[in-house]
């Protein structure tokens, strides 16, 4: 019997965390509220520090901006839904909101890591190139390499995102994630072109995520090279000092997902349970303690902040003089 490119279901079933109790919902739809509300009102800060604050408008910190919005329009596109099934019970995602919800998770997801290669790239010129850095990287350039990433990706995963809607879906339509991705709907459909889409979405994934990653590592050794080389141990440790907040968000992004990625190829599998609490933390986590790494981490940024408070302050201080 051929089966034929018709997909019969109208909706998908979002299970969020399986097995979870009942009376847990509450506490559960209020944890991600809290943590959708930290992602918000964290990023939209760095998003307004950054672009009223006029010390700011250098290529680093415009980095910055553009990884602030994917943040934020990643926490955006997943917890709303989540938040709603566990409030209302609304478990019920249309076929067309599941696959458009899906699009946008993986494009964000693939614009982020992008935007992390920028910012290695920006420490790697300014460390290793110096006297070439302000030559070339301008702000001009940088908010142009950083829009052809949102262009670029968001192009591309419309093909990754059309391929498996080309696939026939028939009878399951329970999905058991917080949000729909594509190894979640894919793994619905039927015919025998499943494994093929499936495959072809992972090897464009494993491009997006090593590509990236690759040229990440080699920066960030080229820099500690280039540090070791330096005379004075007192400039050296502020080089270093200048790629730490940059590392670190890198490793909150890149060493959760290898993880899984290494432990599915190595043959070992997750629970149903253990694969979603998984993928949440690493979607979220790093959203959620970004602006705090760009706040007290970066020092123009912690300056900037400073001064502005310390102004506040004399304002402050002016008008119960007056009085």
């Amino acid at each position: 019997m051929t089966i034929t490119n018709i997909t019969a279901i109208k909706n998908f079933v979002i299970t969020g965390f399986p097995g979870l109790p009942p009376e847990y919902y509450g506490y559960v739809s209020a944890l991600l509220l809290l943590v959708y509300l930290v992602i918000v009102f964290g990023n939209t800060f760095v998003l307004a520090v950054i672009m009223w604050e006029q010390t700011l408008h250098k290529p680093t910190y415009w980095i910055f901006f553009h990884l602030a919005m994917t943040d934020l329009a990643f926490g955006t596109v997943t917890l709303p839904k989540i938040i709603a099934r566990y409030w209302w019970n609304d478990m019920v995602s249309s076929f067309e909101a599941c696959f458009t919800q899906m699009y946008f998770v993986h494009s964000l997801g693939a614009t982020h890591s992008l935007i992390l290669m920028m910012m290695a790239l920006d420490r790697f010129i300014a460390i290793c190139f110096p006297f070439k850095y302000t030559v070339l990287l301008t702000n001009k350039t940088v908010s142009i390499a950083c829009s052809l990433c949102w262009i670029i990706t968001f192009i591309h995963l419309l093909g990754i995102a059309a391929h498996a809607l080309s696939l026939p879906y028939c009878n399951l339509n329970v999905i058991m994630q917080c949000y729909c991705d594509h190894r979640s709907i894919t793994q619905l459909g039927c015919g025998e072109n499943v494994a093929y889409v499936t495959n072809v979405a992972f090897a464009s994934a494993m491009v997006t995520l090593l590509v990236p990653l690759t040229f990440i590592i080699f920066s960030y050794f080229s820099i500690i090279i280039t540090v070791f080389k330096m005379s004075h141990r007192e400039k050296s440790h502020k080089v270093l000092s200048t790629c730490a907040p940059q590392v670190f968000i890198t490793c909150l992004f890149y060493v959760p997902r290898c993880s899984v990625y290494l432990t599915n190829t190595l043959g070992f599998h997750f629970s149903p349970v253990a694969r979603v609490v998984t993928v949440m933390m690493y979607s979220l986590i790093p959203a959620s303690v970004n602006p705090v790494i760009y706040c007290f981490k970066t020092k123009d940024i912690k300056m900037a902040l400073m001064k502005r408070l310390n102004i506040t302050k004399v304002s402050t201080a002016a008008q119960a003089d007056s009085k």
